[in-house]
């Protein structure tokens, strides 16, 4: 993907970001033992992406661009089945 901006958002690092901190927590909870810390950590981490994708619908995100390969030509039929 050269020339790619892809994760270059600040949606993606935000998310990416609070996720490390939430599994950097949950890492140390679970070497400690702890399983209510351990659990904790994991909510932080599923709070990254949800704080990510919160973001991207904001407008914080990359644009969804359509493939070329993917876009629709107007026509119903599959390709080659016009005989």
């Amino acid at each position: 993907m050269a020339g790619s901006s892809h994760g270059h958002t600040p949606a993606a690092w935000t998310g990416v970001i609070i996720a490390f901190i939430g599994f950097c927590i949950a890492g140390v909870f679970m070497v400690a033992a702890q399983p209510v810390g351990f659990w904790a950590g994991m909510a932080i981490v599923l709070l990254g992406g949800a704080v990510g994708g919160i973001m991207r619908m904001m407008g914080l995100g990359q644009p969804r661009h359509t493939h070329p390969v993917h876009q629709v030509t107007g026509d119903n039929e599959p390709v080659g089945a016009k005989g």
